[in-house]
């Protein structure tokens, strides 16, 4: 699959850009793990254009990481122009246009999926923003607003012909938001559709290799992205690489190095923010992972960890979890 110029091999499987997840600590750690591309948070355009300093930070990227992508989201035509212009300063491989956000402080501002509500100003600024820069331009929206508008098909169409070089769809309406399963048979039927000469990128609910691979041979998507399933897992790439190239599974990773990589994870944050803000950024991570699954009466360890407001006092408690698994 190609992206402009940028050539990503057999069946890419992409990291989903999501606020206060993808920051650059996150996103080394699932490049390292076979991650085909992966993205930074999504970035406000409306901040960017005011120029808030933690905005703005946002927008740093590291060569290790490459190929990555910086998405935005906006309302209006001119902040975006803008904002990818700023973007386009930081040398991202690709700037993505966020049209799928479904949360209120977004949405009901008319901004990410609240773009499903006014297509023709959806269009207007990815053209204007295809335009205005060199970068290679993609966009990540929803089936539709509702179960009653499944536009998706017609739209992708319009979107291709804004000059658009890949598209991200996930298989809900802004409705759903994370609810319900993903409705990957309209992806499918965007893909599959001889109009559309673009990638599709196929997005939701793929959370295990086996769905990974459906995905690619029910719905002949040229990649996938994965949110969710990644939170204190970013080895997910690696165990989904290894079943689409069909490497030995004797190469899973155990406890003991999943453990490490959260370790690792933890110290990396301390490193880049500080001890407390660098573990409260981590606890997401914390909470999702799946590595603590089978340690008996696990619930007051589990409080415990997210309490912790010290590396040490953390580091100690998920050590401890080493010894009980031992």
């Amino acid at each position: 699959m190609q992206i402009g110029n940028i050539e990503f091999g057999y069946r890419p499987v992409m990291l989903a850009p999501m606020e206060d997840v993808t920051d650059i600590g996150f996103r080394m750690l699932c490049k390292r793990f076979g991650a085909s591309m992966v993205y930074t948070e999504f970035i406000s355009a409306d901040a960017l254009v005011r120029s808030i300093k933690s905005t703005m930070e946002k927008l740093t990227i590291n060569d290790s990481e490459r190929p990555v992508g910086i998405q935005i989201y906006g309302k209006d035509v001119d902040s975006m122009r803008e904002a990818a212009k700023i973007v386009e300063q930081a040398r991202p491989d690709i700037i993505d246009l966020n049209f799928g956000c479904p949360v209120k402080k977004v949405a009901n501002k008319g901004a990410g999926a609240g773009m499903l509500k006014n297509i023709p100003l959806m269009l207007e600024i990815t053209k204007t923003v295809v335009n205005a820069v060199k970068t290679p331009v993609t966009v990540k929206t929803r089936l539709g607003w509702s179960k009653e508008e499944l536009i998706i098909e017609d739209l992708a169409e319009r979107l291709q012909d804004c000059g658009i070089k890949a598209l991200t769809i996930h298989g809900r309406t802004r409705s759903e938001m994370y609810t319900g399963k993903a409705d990957w048979t309209l992806i499918g039927k965007v893909k599959q559709n001889p109009r559309i000469t673009i990638p599709i990128i196929g997005n939701g609910d793929i959370t295990s290799e086996e769905e990974a691979l459906e995905a690619f041979n029910s719905y002949g998507v040229d990649a996938i992205m994965i949110g969710r399933a990644t939170f204190g897992r970013p080895w997910i790439f690696k165990e989904i690489r290894d079943a689409l190239d069909k490497v030995d599974s004797k190469e899973e990773l155990d406890f003991n190095q999943k453990l490490d990589i959260i370790e690792e994870h933890i110290r990396i944050n301390v490193e880049r923010i500080d001890e407390y803000r660098g573990i409260l950024h981590t606890r997401r991570h914390l909470a999702a992972t799946p590595i603590f699954k089978g340690i008996p009466d696990f619930r007051q360890t589990r409080i415990a960890m997210l309490r912790a407001t010290t590396m040490d006092e953390l580091i100690s408690i998920l050590e401890d979890c080493r010894r009980r698994l031992g």
